[in-house]
């Protein structure tokens, strides 16, 4: 693997720093970032260094400074780490981490395990909402709920999750992101023994928020581990297939929902099915490695001895990328992410602060992953998704089974979707899809704005349009929107800035979908539409002149070249 790389601008500062003392792994001194740059650091008249193995910092994706090459990734045995030449990233310049795709899976699927479970936990509420007002299907006597009531109960899981949210801010970068999951899975679990088997309604509801704080701490902690963990170069792939996830969940919990929806009490097995998940997903996240970024940070935050955190932090890298115990190249990789740790926060103060979230880069990372976290959903997600049944109906699908048809077709056309985002966005990049995606979502809500006001004869508008705009939401904000910020906050605040994402997230949720009832009694619907179409089109706009691309950068160069 290449050694000797240009120098990133952003790391010429760190020149004039004194040289720290080497050991046989510090053959080379790391400048700059994580995806920093190396030079050969020999006195004059001496001997020249013996061979070094070759090795990169993990995770990382070594780039040039103007262009970013066209990755050509390669699944290779356990034991072959050469990096996979293709155009541009053959050159000297640029270079992949090597990486087995079967070390690959796991670290991924057991996270996206709790964006599954957040999807099930919508696909499944339609349906067990219908069966827990039932008098003949409740199997209760308290079904004759207020709509207070079955208010709580639907949106009970989103007040969790805004808990959760709320609860990771201060802990997360204490626990860890994979203490955070596992944590995630118990709630999970719990809530879901609980709903399943509520004597009463109050223990439903306590069932419903302990569920829905596991949401909240496994859509903080998932992103995170997956981007702290995985190669650079599938970073893109892997967190958008996250969302794939979260989908899958939702056709899931209509599958389940759809056979139980005639049993007696078959809301309970509808809620209690996701506890077996849950379970393989907390006994899974035990058997992976806490995140080697997070381990390192803690080293030079001095939370522990260091030489434990490094050792630790190589185990942990040397299991992820599927290497023998004692590895060598994980060990020099880990030795060199150390020096560019201990660099990069050496003026720095060894704890962010609560302020500093609000601050500099803080501040720019948080204006950018908030911002489209917020977009998301105050663009009519939570509406088109939840009321689409009643847009339907509206629009003369009257019969129920009609209205439930087209929803399983919308669903099948999310997970295609999904998946086209997932196929390119590492060769698109982001801001191609996310312009090209919201454009849709700004030209389909124009269409129902359309349809309601003078439109009402041709239902296939309607229909069109919402199938428009799920294509388009789940091909930009839908996986792009927690891809860029899983990406895109500095080291030292990740864990506080994501907190804060997925707070503005589940908090625009709930107040779009609360407000979206009556907004449309006092407005109409299409003037509803209309201004959602208007507030789409500002969010096009905030893409267009606000997001940066990542593609190709490692978190550590995306920290260094676009926040500073």
């Amino acid at each position: 693997m290449a050694r000797v790389l240009a120098l990133s601008s952003s790391a010429s500062s760190l020149l004039s720093r004194p040289e720290p003392a080497k050991t046989h792994h510090h053959q080379l001194l790391l400048h700059g970032d994580f995806g920093g740059r190396r030079r050969h650091h020999r006195r004059p008249n001496s001997p020249p260094s013996p061979p070094v193995k070759k090795t990169k910092p993990f995770g990382l994706t070594q780039i040039p400074l103007l262009s970013a090459p066209r990755f050509g990734v390669r699944a290779q045995t356990q034991g072959d780490y050469a990096p996979a030449p293709s155009g541009d990233a053959a050159d000297s310049d640029g270079a992949e981490e090597a990486f087995t795709w079967t070390s690959v899976i796991l670290p991924f699927l057991f996270p996206a395990l709790g964006g599954l479970l957040f999807g099930y936990d919508i696909g499944a509420t339609s349906g067990a909402s219908i069966s827990l007002q039932s008098a003949e299907l409740s199997g209760t006597t308290w079904f004759n709920l207020s709509a207070v009531q079955l208010g709580l109960v639907v949106s009970g899981s989103l007040y969790g999750a805004l808990a959760g949210s709320i609860i990771a801010y201060p802990i997360a970068d204490i626990l860890g992101r994979r203490r955070e999951l596992i944590t995630a899975a118990a709630l999970y679990v719990v809530g879901g023994l609980i709903t399943g088997y509520a004597p009463d309604l109050l223990v439903l509801i306590i069932g419903r928020l302990l569920y829905g704080i596991g949401i909240g701490l496994a859509m903080h902690g998932g992103p995170l581990y997956i981007a702290e963990t995985c190669p650079s170069q599938i970073r893109g792939t892997l967190i958008s297939l996250k969302e794939l996830f979260i989908v899958l969940g939702i056709l899931l919990g209509y599958l389940v929902g759809s056979v139980e929806i005639s049993a007696v009490g078959g809301w309970r097995y509808m809620y209690g099915f996701s506890a077996p998940i849950a379970v393989l997903m907390g006994i899974g996240m035990w058997s992976l490695p806490p995140s080697p970024r997070w381990l390192l940070l803690r080293a030079v935050q001095g939370k522990g001895s260091l030489e434990e955190y490094r050792e630790k932090a190589i185990h942990a890298l040397g299991k992820l990328r599927g290497r023998p115990a004692g590895d060598e190249v994980s060990e020099g990789q880990i030795d060199d992410t150390l020096i560019s740790l201990k660099a990069a926060i050496a003026e720095q103060e060894q704890e962010a602060s609560f302020w500093e979230m609000f601050e500099g880069a803080s501040l720019k990372a948080f204006i950018i992953g908030g911002g489209l976290v917020l977009f998301q959903q105050i663009t009519g997600q939570p509406s088109v998704l939840y009321y689409a049944a009643s847009i339907l109906q509206s629009a003369g699908f009257s019969a129920a089974s009609d209205a439930a048809r087209v929803s399983v077709v919308i669903g099948i056309f999310k997970l295609l979707m999904t998946g086209i985002a997932v196929l390119k966005v590492d060769n698109l990049g982001r801001r191609p899809l996310l312009i090209g995606g919201v454009s849709g979502i700004v030209l389909s809500l124009f269409l129902l704005a359309a349809y309601y006001k003078f439109l009402g004869g041709f239902p296939l508008v309607a229909v069109g349009a919402l199938l428009l705009y799920v294509g388009s939401y789940q091909v930009s904000f839908g996986p792009i929107s927690w891809l860029v910020v899983s990406e895109i906050f500095p080291l030292r605040t990740r864990g506080r800035g994501i907190s804060l994402a997925v707070l503005t997230n589940f908090g625009s949720n709930a107040f779009v979908t609360f407000a979206f009832s009556p907004l449309k009694e006092l407005l109409g619907p299409d003037n509803l539409f209309l201004i959602f179409g208007a507030v789409a089109l500002l969010s096009l706009l905030f893409v267009l002149f606000y997001v940066p691309e990542t593609k190709g950068l490692s978190l550590e160069e995306i920290e260094a070249k676009i926040l500073k």
